[in-house]
């Protein structure tokens, strides 16, 4: 009897205290997209998703202000509210078009401020003009795919995109459905209308509130200037430019380290964006290697010079563009012609540039600080090659392949000689055709003039 007395003093107790103790605290992740939809707003929705799981958030917030962009970024950022295991909210401040619309259809509860809007989700280009009809099919089963996960009707959810898709109650036919605040709850899209987002506090509110407010870091502000169009194109200039001026001077110095530094600026930002992949990248590097083989490697200019431009300007401007092995269909209409703009201007601006001020920048006081310029003069001890004009117009055999420098014997002698012809393989007997600045410039035998001959 006195244990019972006991236990029931105890769990009493135990429930007199917990009635005492405050109640915990809601935490809500609260992230803010005003800005197209594109490659910086799904880092920072994806970037504030880990955060709020590792806060172990029970609801995550989107305050939402666009006016679209990009299909496959909003997809993205659709699939990572659909598969969220905390309950999903996103606040319309003023606008949800297009891409909008579609990242809102993906929340479990939708609130609208007054005077906002949400809807007109047909896919367009950069001009604003209506894309073919794969594009909007593509949108509807999206669209339609979305409002059905959310329990949502998925018949207005398709007239955002679909202007023959018939709702009397809220448009006219044959019109794209665009939704006001009070239209949105008549229609059951929206869960309210709220005048800020301290109402929408106040509407899920279930105790006490903690809101965690997502912040942009200086690292997050860098990577969205990196990956600015006009900002990837100087980086291009700079790549090119570091990559010719390198050629034009001996050894390994200033210019390639300028090259390089343009190149990861370039493509870490839109890997970290989840726009370059592996193979666009390597791509890239195979364009650069194939060139290097076209220039020291190979005579003339043949195919492999032309496979490595074409390598080269396709691996940066596929970088550029999010897509699936040359599968583009997500990606914004006329993105990827826009890319490919970007880069060739930038590749062309980078050549006039190197034949306009290439030689004035090789010879300018500032660049000579930053390469090698001591003179080797033989008062000090240093000796040059000594002059063979005693070998004018002799017969001799090509010792290494001439591409066009190389190895040629001439009376059991060794010289160094460079190939008039462009390429002279081992073994093919040559003749010294002249002799400049202490070069030997040789011939194949069999071209050797007859009136030449000694």
């Amino acid at each position: 009897m006195k244990n019972k007395i006991t236990k029931s003093f105890f769990a009493f107790l135990c429930t007199f205290c917990v009635m005492l103790s405050p109640a915990s605290a809601q935490k809500i992740y609260k992230v803010d997209i005003k800005e197209d939809i594109g490659p910086n707003a799904w880092r920072t929705v994806n970037l504030a998703h880990q955060k709020a799981t590792e806060l172990q958030a029970e609801m995550f917030l989107i305050e939402l202000n666009t006016f679209g962009g990009a299909v496959n970024f909003a997809d993205s950022i659709r699939s990572k509210l659909l598969g969220s295991t905390m309950y999903t909210v996103v606040y319309i401040n003023n606008n949800a078009a297009s891409a909008g619309a579609l990242i809102s259809l993906a929340s479990d509860k939708i609130f609208m401020q007054k005077g906002g809007s949400m809807g007109a989700a047909s896919v367009v280009n950069q001009s604003g003009e209506i894309m073919p009809e794969k594009y909007q099919s593509y949108m509807r089963g999206l669209m339609r795919a979305t409002a059905e996960a959310k329990g949502r009707d998925p018949k207005i959810a398709e007239a955002f995109v679909d202007p023959e898709v018939s709702v009397p109650q809220l448009k006219p036919d044959g019109k794209l459905l665009t939704l006001t605040a009070s239209e949105g709850v008549k229609s059951g899209i929206v869960e309210a209308v709220v005048t800020d987002v301290g109402e929408v506090y106040k509407q899920v509110e279930k105790g006490n509130l903690e809101v965690v407010q997502h912040r942009i870091t200086v690292v997050d502000r860098i990577v969205a200037l990196l990956i600015n169009p006009m900002v990837s194109g100087f980086l291009i200039l700079g790549l090119i430019g570091g990559i010719y001026f390198e050629l034009q001077t001996p050894g390994i110095g200033f210019a390639l380290a300028v090259a390089i530094i343009c190149g990861v600026l370039f493509f870490a930002p839109l890997y970290l964006q989840g726009l370059a992949d592996h193979w666009e990248i390597v791509l890239f590097i195979v364009g650069v290697a194939l060139l290097l083989m076209e220039v020291f490697v190979i005579p003339g200019f043949g195919i492999a010079g032309i496979l490595g431009i074409i390598c080269v300007l396709c691996g940066l401007a596929f970088s550029m563009v999010d897509n699936n092995f040359f599968d583009f269909k997500l990606a914004k209409p006329g993105l990827l012609m826009e890319s490919f703009l970007i880069v060739t201007g930038a590749m062309v601006l980078s050549i006039v540039l190197m034949v306009i001020f290439g030689k004035n920048i090789l010879r300018s006081s500032a660049f000579k600080r930053l390469v090698l310029q001591d003179e080797q003069k033989a008062d000090v001890g240093y000796t040059s090659s000594p002059q063979k004009t005693n070998l004018l117009y002799k017969n001799g055999i090509a010792r290494t392949v001439l591409r066009p420098g190389g190895k040629i014997e001439i009376d059991g002698v060794w010289y160094d000689a460079v190939a008039l012809d462009g390429f002279i393989d081992a073994g093919e007997e040559i003749y010294v055709e002249k002799h400049e600045n202490y070069n030997l410039f040789v011939r194949k035998l069999k071209d050797k003039p007859v009136k030449n001959d000694v």
